[in-house]
């Protein structure tokens, strides 16, 4: 393989510890600035955090819109608690990608994620479509997955923006499941996609054995990032909240779909990687050369069909 000159980004992936009903704000957005001034210290240029970044996971539990409304969406961004993470990433100059609450001034909710460049500035949004759960009370369950409750379907698709000389692309959480999500951006030419997550480690839906959780995680972020030439940085908030236990394994990798950086722990933890923008272009240019060998005349039934049906005759 004919290797092109080097064109790097320091990306880094901020995993998160839990995040507890009684941690504010302030605290946690205190434990974003200090993950993002090592990751800067180890060489990063764009910093990963994760979902629903300023709170507890509170879709777990059964509660009222005004509730979840009051103590869990942001209604602004940058507002007052969030501030001094912008703040650092302008004195910094490091980029980052935070997931949150969104409450619109029209009262829609989402759960979003927004992209910041080095200078501060918001440059990109994504509301996350593939929502995960349901909406109705399982009295039940061990405790509670209402996506579907309090959020709405994300509207704003699947976006590519450029920073830092590199188009990234962002995702959230279940999206990384679906192989639709990294190859709309890919066909925007995007060259990392970045995700933050909170994934239960019990699937209160059907006996799935807890080690699934993890291997079906990595092996998603994996496939996809291998058959979309792209790089893919996977930040979890994750161990116990509040009792409620979430996955960890964050990591960062590679278009080989080898993984060249992963959290060891559940807690606060940097990761970092060296990612050498070169390889999305070589895997381009010759096994996933789109333009040479994609076919979409015969893929017609991804977007005519949601669900399965009948063999076509």
């Amino acid at each position: 393989m004919i290797m092109s000159t080097p064109r790097k980004l320091g990306l880094a992936v901020a995993q998160m510890g839990p995040v507890h009903l009684a941690d504010t704000r302030e605290t946690v957005v205190a434990r974003l600035v200090e993950m993002m001034r090592e990751a800067k210290g180890r060489g990063a240029e764009f910093v990963v955090f994760p979902e629903l970044a300023l709170t507890t996971f509170f879709p777990r539990y059964w509660i009222s819109d005004e509730e979840a409304n009051e103590k869990y969406f942001e209604k602004q961004m940058p507002g007052p608690a969030t501030q001094p993470l912008f703040d650092e990433a302008k004195k910094l100059g490091v980029g980052f990608y935070l997931g949150y609450a969104e409450l619109t001034p029209e009262g829609r909710r989402f759960n979003t994620a927004i992209m910041v460049d080095q200078t501060g500035a918001i440059i990109g949004k994504y509301r996350k479509i593939h929502l995960p759960g349901h909406s109705d009370h399982k009295p039940e369950a061990p405790f509670q997955h209402l996506e579907k409750k309090f959020f709405e379907v994300g509207d704003l698709g699947f976006r590519v923006f450029d920073t830092l000389n590199t188009k990234i692309g962002m995702a959230l959480c279940n999206d990384r499941r679906w192989p639709e999500t990294y190859r709309v951006m890919a066909l925007q030419s995007a060259e990392v996609v970045v995700l933050g997550y909170n994934t239960p480690s019990w699937n209160i839906h059907w006996n799935e054995p807890m080690h699934l959780r993890t291997s079906t995680h990595l092996i998603s972020l994996q496939a996809n990032a291998y058959q979309n030439a792209i790089w893919v940085a996977a930040a979890a908030k994750c161990g116990s909240e509040d009792g409620h236990h979430m996955i960890g394994s964050s990591v960062i990798v590679a278009p080989t779909g080898e993984i060249v950086a992963r959290a060891i722990s559940e807690e606060d933890e940097v990761i970092v990687a060296s990612a050498d923008l070169t390889w999305c272009e070589n895997f381009r240019n010759h096994v996933f050369n789109f333009a040479k060998h994609r076919r979409p005349e015969h893929y017609g039934l991804i977007v005519e069909r949601t669900g399965a049906g009948d063999p076509i005759a």
